[in-house]
Parts: structure tokens; sequence; C-alpha cells
């Protein structure tokens, strides 16, 4: 028996307004997640403009020798 399962034996025994409350609980974590899921999509947001910019290598020399340095 998996979890859903579980769950919906437990909440078949309960009265109906207690039954209500699971369901409005359920309800809140999804969307507790769901605003999780966004605020982490809109953070990378603002360093998707840099991905063509960085390719992962570093090379330290490079580094020092940019003309805005010189």
């Amino acid at each position: 028996m998996n979890t859903a399962q579980k769950i919906f034996t437990e909440v078949q025994a309960l009265p109906e307004m207690q039954a209500r409350e699971v369901l409005d609980f359920v309800g809140y974590l999804k969307a507790k997640t769901a605003v999780k899921i966004k605020a982490s999509v809109e953070n990378m947001a603002a360093f998707d403009r840099f991905g063509a910019v960085y390719d992962g290598q570093f090379n330290r020399d490079e580094i020092h020798d940019r003309p805005s340095l010189r």
C-alpha cells in the first residue's frame, strides 16, 4: 500500500469536516511547492543572460590579460 492509498484510507474514516481540513492542507502544500518552484525559476532568470558568456571553462591567465585591466 503506497502513501496515497494510506492517506485515502485514513481520510475515509474521518468526519466530513476533518476530511475537508485534510483537503485544505493538501492544497496548502501544493501552493507552497508551486511558490518555491516559481521563486527558483525567477532567481535563475537573472543569470540566463550570462549563459552565452560563461561556458564553464576558466583560464586564470586570460582573466588577468583583459583590455579593461591594461
